[in-house]
């Protein structure tokens, strides 16, 4: 009778622990999906659609640091043009581009930058 007691406590002790165990593993999925995967995720779709929006006559930043503008694209590939020598033209996959500056860009940034130094002599 002393032994069926003990059997029934170590029993019920050891449910509670699967359950907390599972709790801890719920925890342990959360915390990777809302820090490691869904910032990945949205990183991913902010760089697809970088790169769809990709036109040629673009300056770009590619993954080994190197400014370029595009002169061609096809699916995967673009070809850019480093530098003022204009034979210098290398294909590249798309997903080596980092950075995209269209041309409007620099020169609306252009122009701010002249307005503010037309305010600082004044």
């Amino acid at each position: 009778m002393l032994n069926q007691g003990i059997l029934m406590t170590s029993a019920a002790g050891t449910g509670s622990m699967g359950i907390v165990s599972i709790v801890y593993i719920v925890l342990i999925v959360a915390f990777f999906y809302f820090f490691l995967i869904r910032p990945q995720k949205k990183e991913q779709k902010q760089k697809d659609a970088l790169l769809s929006t990709l036109t040629i006559g673009d300056s770009v930043l590619t993954t080994s640091g190197f400014y370029g503008v595009v002169i061609d694209i096809a699916d995967d590939t673009v070809i850019v043009e480093f530098g003022n020598n204009k034979n210098c033209r290398i294909p590249m996959q798309k997903a080596a581009i980092v950075q995209v500056e269209k041309p409007e860009d620099a020169v609306a940034a252009e122009d701010k930058a002249d307005d503010r130094k037309s305010k600082a002599k004044k």
